[in-house]
């Protein structure tokens, strides 16, 4: 059948209506006419492939790489880059105000390079993963990765790369990598059991799984990743999560700080490695770091060294239960929580505390708008909204929510 396309949608399809149906077009974009085939048919709705594109959008480009519509990473690599962040901007701007919150504010863009930006990979038997399959995309470059990576992948053919599901991390960046000063690291996701001394003054000895951090005492630096981000050192374990974007993340920790006044007290919500907290430490007398992964924290030791602060390995429900009363009043707060968005424990903390002056960061629009909405609710006023355009040429949204009371 023939259609219309009318609009991008969260996830980056277009979509068209036929006889009031909804028809999910993906590779395509708004106000293109298109030959295409029904290849699932559901309840309340279609999905389509794209057989003959009969009127194309000026914003359609050729995809520069030649594994588009291969691997599973990128799919909006035929789509002009400052079109695609409008888009995404769009999308973003319509989930609020699908969720009743009323923007009086424009949503500001935040981007780095459109390729060679990426710096963290898991690779699938030397290769990507092909979307919504267990089939491995071999490849000799991608045009994603920072230049380390691809230096890596052009100089060790798939056959000769670690098997298996492993961790890759390279970046022009890196300070470390492992125990050497290699700007690219590659570890295996499976643990090997290990005979280690707790510490140099004890005789005592543990068997633990190697590469793995024991109540923080004993800190491996095989998996360790050091890198310099705005003059600071850096460090987390390469299998953790950390930002693959070190450009963009490099402008959204300024922007933080930029947009915080400073003061006695900053609290970082879901703090990780504290990549944030190191800089918010410079701006506040003390930082408060809640952060359930203590393995996390034990970096966060390492990059708060010298500064003040408290570290509480807990939930954000945990610790909004048995330690956030006995804290006096936040300056300023910092959350950036999982896709799933905030504890329902921590909105409601956030929305009773009203403190003056809150960052909300999130790699979902749906839970960021839902969240949000709770919080303007509550009394908070939305200052700025910015997408943050981590994930060039995917239909990938990450946000930052700036209020005040």
């Amino acid at each position: 059948m023939n259609i219309v396309t009318e609009k991008t949608v969260f996830g980056g399809n277009s979509i068209a209506k036929i006889d009031g149906k909804t028809i999910f077009v993906p590779f395509s974009m708004p106000e293109e006419n298109l030959e295409v085939e029904i290849t699932e048919s559901k309840k309340d709705y279609d999905n389509a492939r794209i057989l003959k594109i009969l009127k194309a959008s000026p914003y359609r480009v050729s995809p520069a790489c030649p594994y588009y519509e291969k691997c599973g990473g990128c799919n909006m690599m035929h789509i002009d880059y400052e079109y695609q962040q409008k888009l995404r901007a769009k999308i973003l701007e319509d989930i609020f105000i699908k969720n009743g919150i009323e923007l009086n504010t424009e949503i500001k863009i935040i981007s780095g390079p459109q390729f060679n930006y990426r710096s963290r990979f898991q690779l699938n038997n030397g290769g990507l993963s092909k979307k919504n399959s267990n089939m491995v995309v071999p490849i000799e470059e991608c045009l994603c990765a920072e230049k380390p990576v691809n230096e890596y992948l052009e100089s060790t053919s798939a056959d000769k790369r670690p098997q298996g599901r492993i961790h890759l991390f390279g970046s022009e960046k890196v300070v470390k990598a492992g125990c050497t000063d290699n700007k690219v690291i590659i570890t295996d996701e499976k643990p090997v059991e290990k005979t280690i001394q707790v510490n140099k003054n004890s005789k005592k000895k543990l068997k633990i799984k190697q590469n793995h951090y024991f109540a923080g005492t004993v800190q491996s630096e095989e998996n360790t990743v050091s890198v310099l981000l705005n003059d600071k050192e850096i460090s987390f374990d390469v299998r953790g999560f950390f930002q693959s974007n070190l450009f963009v993340f490099e402008k959204v920790t300024k922007l933080i700080c930029d947009c915080l006044k400073g003061g006695a007290s900053v609290l970082d919500l879901y703090a990780g490695c504290g990549s944030i907290s190191a800089f918010l430490a410079d701006k506040y007398e003390n930082v408060v770091l809640v952060e359930h992964n203590r393995d996390a924290l034990v970096f966060a030791e390492k990059n708060l060294s010298g500064k003040k602060h408290i570290s509480y390995g807990l939930s954000g429900e945990n610790w909004v239960k048995t330690c956030a009363s006995s804290l006096p009043p936040f300056d300023a707060c910092v959350v950036d929580p999982p896709r799933s968005g905030m504890e329902k424990a921590v909105l409601d903390y956030l929305c009773k505390a009203k403190i003056k002056e809150l960052c909300a960061l999130s790699c979902d629009p749906a839970t960021q708008a839902r969240d949000c909405a709770a919080l303007v609710k509550a009394g908070y006023k939305i200052k700025e909204i910015y997408f943050l355009d981590f994930y060039p040429n995917t239909s990938h949204i990450e946000s930052l929510v700036v209020f005040g009371i």
